[in-house]
C-alpha cells in the first residue's frame, strides 16, 4: 500500500472513530444512464462516495429516477455494515432542461428531521420574483455525535449566466431557513459558478453573501475545483450560526484530486466529472 493511500486510509478511520463528519458537495457532470452504464466511472464514484458521511449531489439528470437509486445500491453494496439513505429533491429549471439535488448520507451518523422546496416565486425571468434556475432543495438534519446537532444545508448549482444575482439571494434562502425552523447553523454548499468569467472580482461587493460577516467562505477564490484546464473556484461552502462555526473543523475545507489520487488519466477523470469534491469535517466535540 502506498504511503498516500494509508495516510488518507488513516484519516478517514481516525475521523469515523471520534465521531468527525465528513461532508461533501459533488457536481457530477450530466449524472445519469449513460454515467451508470460505465462501470470504471461507477467504482470512481462510489469510491468518492464512501470517503464521507454525507455528500451533496449536483446536476442529476435522469429524469426516470432510477440513476441516483442504482448508485446508492451500488454504494450499499460496498457499506453493507454501515448503509446509506437518501433525500432527492423535484427536478428544478425554466425549461425542459432540469436538474435535481441529492443527499446520499450514512444512517448511523445522521437522520433527516425536515426538508423543503425553496419557494422563490412564479417561474420568469426577472430576478426580484425568481431568483434561482434551479431553486435549492433545503434539508435539516439531526447530527448526534457531531458539536452541531441540528444543521441544515442549502444546495446550490447556479446557472453561469445569473450567478452573481443567485449568490447574492442565497441570503435571502439563508433568512428563510432561519424564519421557518428557528435554526441559524447552515452550510450552503454546492456549484456557485463563483469564479473567473462568471463572478469576477470587481462584483463580489454587490453579493451580500459575501460582504455580510454572519457567513464565513471555506473554499478560497485561489482554489482550482475543476478537473479541466480551467482555474477556477466553482464549488463553494459557506457557513453560518455560531455552532456550525464552532463545530467546523479549520483547514479542513478543500477539493479531493480524485485523477490524483486514484492514478486517472485526464480523459478517465473528465468521465466522471469536470468537478472535483469539495470537502469539509464537522468536530464530534466543540
Amino acid at each position: 500500500m502506498s504511503k498516500l493511500l494509508y495516510l488518507a486510509l488513516l484519516v478517514i478511520l481516525v475521523s469515523n472513530c471520534l465521531g468527525d463528519l465528513r461532508f461533501s458537495a459533488f457536481n457530477i457532470q450530466t449524472f445519469g444512464v449513460s454515467k451508470m452504464d460505465k462501470p470504471e466511472v461507477v467504482d470512481t464514484l462510489v469510491d468518492i462516495i464512501l470517503r464521507y458521511d454525507l455528500v451533496l449531489i449536483q446536476e442529476i439528470r435522469d429524469s426516470s429516477g432510477k440513476s441516483i437509486i442504482e448508485l446508492l445500491n451500488e454504494v450499499n453494496e460496498h457499506s453493507s455494515c454501515d448503509p446509506y439513505a437518501l433525500e432527492i429533491g423535484a427536478r428544478a429549471g425554466r425549461s425542459s432542461y432540469k436538474e435535481q439535488y441529492a443527499f446520499i448520507y450514512k444512517r448511523s451518523k445522521l437522520s433527516v428531521s425536515d426538508k423543503y422546496e425553496y419557494d422563490d416565486g412564479p417561474e420568469g425571468y426577472t430576478p426580484a420574483i425568481d431568483e434561482f434556475i434551479r431553486e435549492p432543495f433545503v434539508v435539516r438534519f439531526s447530527s448526534p455525535e457531531t458539536c452541531v446537532k441540528d444543521f441544515a444545508v442549502v444546495p446550490i448549482h447556479t446557472s453561469p449566466d445569473f450567478a452573481e444575482a443567485e449568490v447574492d439571494s442565497l441570503t435571502d434562502v439563508y433568512d428563510d431557513v432561519v424564519a421557518k425552523w428557528g435554526i441559524e447553523d447552515v452550510i450552503i454548499a454546492g456549484d456557485f459558478n463563483a469564479d473567473c468569467s462568471y463572478i469576477t472580482s470587481s462584483e463580489w461587493d454587490s453579493i451580500r453573501l459575501r460582504t455580510q460577516t454572519r457567513f464565513d467562505w471555506l473554499i478560497g477564490d485561489d482554489v482550482d475545483t475543476t478537473v479541466s484546464s480551467t482555474d477556477c473556484a466553482y464549488d463553494r461552502f459557506v457557513i453560518a450560526g455560531s455552532n456550525m462555526k464552532a463545530s467546523y473543523t479549520r483547514r479542513s475545507a478543500g477539493t479531493f484530486n480524485f485523477d490524483t489520487f486514484y492514478g486517472l488519466s485526464e480523459s478517465e477523470a473528465k468521465a466522471v466529472s469536470d468537478h472535483y469534491p469539495i470537502e469539509m469535517t464537522l468536530k464530534s466535540s466543540c
